[in-house]
């Protein structure tokens, strides 16, 4: 599991495609899910979905747990994780790299051996109080040991100032970043130590290509700068959507054109980076011979705007660039001299169906009801369909925010409880850039209003029943967003409909 890398850099024919030598030849293995997604563009949220199968309204995990205002600090009590039953079949099970998804218990507590772990867990447990103290003393220590940024100097390379706050660097590079070439050297040793009459199961945490992205300079020279051009919607001024959104943006606009694409180039040289580490696991399976009968899968927690409509990172602006991941899964059932299979999976899939389907592919019965849909059979089945509704949480990064998406094959409506809706035609506006459901540009406050005559009324009958399906979701899966006081309850049509059904 990489953090925060694109869907389109592994796979397809996109201009974002990064070069990525070992996943194009393991590719001939596996299916690849053209259609892979997050069900929130957030680290921990996104975690603590996959080694849960769900969704966050289900474990509990909004934000980042180890930030001062946390919403909560881990999965709510009793909630069961996977690997547990994987670890209860007799599986062996090595963790090392990123968890980040609960403060008081490390992977330890759910069944895997801590090879490393990031980061580190104190050997007592922490109050909530505590853990708020320490994160504010943390916050507060790096911007004692910051410089502020020099609003009136010289701005470097790759660099956003903001005023009384450190300077921060978009791009650069390192040898080692993030010490990810030590947390694949442990899995690479773990491979080489599972015995051959014992099953194991490893799970390998890498930062990047997570900003600042900071490859190694070889990767970088394996690119012609000049080819690297933005993306179409790099020119959208948001006027359409989200004040939040365009404040995001703010920071990047003091970027040029030229180190926007710089940033780019190294973007993509970190996802190479990341493409020859994982091929480092997979010559230590070939060479211990583990290759031909183990489920190999490889993933991100959730994607990276990559300079669309001018943003950076991830967050509450709902492009899809944040929430498409890379998704390819090998079986183990093709043994040596059998035919490769190249499947393209087209049926949207999300990290919560990963925890199901993998239990399925080892034959290992889950203990608990999870909310993801195995695709196991679909894996081995050339008629699997391509349809599928998705709905997409969150509660914001730690500056807040309420946004639930449903995405149907031609609709995306965003539900912003801090702001306006969006709706966009994915069929003729795959960008998002026009926002069909957008007040008009100085449009006065009248009195005496049709309840919904903030949406226009050619999309009434659409917004409607996008919020039907929205609804349905929230009531399958526990969601919060119930609340019926005047002032809460913002969504434009109610789940009143879907109650009495």
């Amino acid at each position: 599991m990489t953090d925060q890398q694109r869907g389109v850099t592994v796979s397809g024919s996109h201009p974002l495609r990064a070069l990525t030598p070992r996943l194009d030849a393991f590719a001939n293995d596996t299916t690849t899910f053209c259609r892979g997604f997050t069900p929130s563009p957030h680290c921990c949220p996104a975690r603590a979905s996959f080694f849960t199968g769900l969704y966050p309204s289900e474990h509990g995990v909004w934000n980042n747990v180890n930030v001062p205002n946390a919403l909560s600090r881990g999965p709510r009590e009793g909630v069961p994780f996977w690997s547990t039953d994987l670890a209860q079949a007799g599986y062996r099970l090595g963790f090392t790299g990123k968890w980040h998804v609960a403060n008081r218990q490390g992977p330890s507590a759910y069944g895997w051996e801590e090879l490393n772990a990031a980061p580190p867990f104190p050997v007592e447990p922490q109050s909530d109080d505590r853990q708020r103290a320490e994160a504010i003393a943390s916050q507060r220590e790096i911007l004692v040991r910051s410089s502020p940024s020099v609003i009136d100097g010289e701005r470097r390379d790759g660099q956003i100032l903001r005023p009384g706050w450190p300077a921060w660097s978009l791009y650069g590079t390192r040898e080692n970043p993030f010490g990810d070439d030590d947390v694949v050297d442990r899995g690479v040793k773990y491979i080489r130590s599972a015995p051959d009459d014992e099953p194991f199961a490893l799970y390998v945490g890498t930062l990047g290509p997570h900003d600042p992205y900071v490859p190694p300079q070889r990767f970088l020279d394996l690119y012609d700068p000049t080819e690297i051009e933005l993306p179409p919607t790099f020119v959208d001024d948001m006027a359409d959507k989200p004040a939040m959104y365009r404040r995001a943006r703010d920071r990047f606009d003091q970027l040029t054109e030229r180190e926007h694409r710089a940033a780019l180039h190294h973007y993509l040289a970190f996802c190479s980076y990341e493409d020859e580490l994982f091929g480092r696991l997979l010559d230590a399976l070939v060479e211990t011979g583990h290759y031909d009968n183990t489920i190999v899968l490889y993933v991100s927690d959730h994607g990276d705007y990559t300079g669309e409509h001018g943003l950076w990172a991830k967050g509450l602006p709902s492009f899809l660039p944040a929430y498409q991941v890379p998704m390819l899964i090998k079986d183990a059932d093709r043994g040596p001299g059998q035919p490769r299979q190249v499947r393209v999976f087209e049926r949207p899939t999300t990290l919560v169906d990963l925890g199901p389907t993998l239990l399925d592919l080892c034959g290992v019965a889950a203990t608990s009801p999870m909310s993801g849909q195995s695709v196991a059979a679909d894996l081995r089945s050339p008629d699997a369909p391509a349809t599928r509704d998705l709905v997409f949480q969150s509660n914001g990064n730690e500056v807040y925010g309420i946004q639930r998406i449903v995405l149907t094959d031609r609709w995306k409506l965003v539900v912003n409880l801090f702001d306006d809706d969006e709706l966009y035609d994915r069929e003729t506006d795959p960008g998002e850039m026009v926002n069909l459901i957008a007040r008009p540009a100085g449009q006065r406050r009248t009195l005496g209003r049709r309840a919904d005559d903030t949406v226009p009324e050619p999309f009434r009958p659409v917004v409607h029943d996008l919020y039907g399906r929205l609804w349905r979701f929230v009531l399958a899966h526990d969601d919060e967003i119930l609340n019926p006081y005047i002032l809460t309850a913002l969504a434009t049509y109610g789940p009143l409909d879907q109650l009495r059904q």
